[in-house]
């Protein structure tokens, strides 16, 4: 038996909602569990000055680094990788609409929801003002 389709809109807006929740549901697991391995190991440190900017290392800039960092156990990279998979979700959102759309074989939304995908992905992934 094949698994059902999504045809109805109530349908697609309650796993929309779903997928939503886990993923704000799982970044802020990811984001406890770096912030207590980054309290545990430097909550005892003499606070920086804040009154000039420091860039961060590379190591926090790049997914791979965070991910390579986080497995590791460095609390900053499990933080850096929570904040990543709350990024995540609202993308993980519009391409499940596109699947869902097209599955309907509702090509006018189809085509919508993938302008929206290449404008987040411009957004995340162009070099701008870098």
């Amino acid at each position: 038996m094949n698994p059902p389709t999504p045809t109805d809109e109530n349908d697609i807006l309650a796993r929309v909602s779903l997928l939503l929740g886990w993923g704000v549901l799982l970044s802020a697991l990811v984001l406890l569990i770096g912030g207590s391995v980054y309290l545990v190991r430097h909550g005892a440190e003499e606070m920086p000055s804040r009154r000039q900017f420091t860039p961060q290392p590379e190591e926090y800039s790049h997914p791979w680094s965070i991910l390579a960092g986080a497995s590791q156990g460095r609390g900053r990279s499990i933080i850096q990788l929570g904040l990543l998979v709350l990024l995540a979700t609202p993308v993980l959102r519009v391409a499940y609409t596109v699947l869902a759309f097209a599955r309907r074989r509702d090509w006018i939304y189809v085509l919508l929801s993938l302008l929206v995908l290449t404008v987040l992905s411009i957004g995340f992934f162009a070099p701008i003002g870098r």
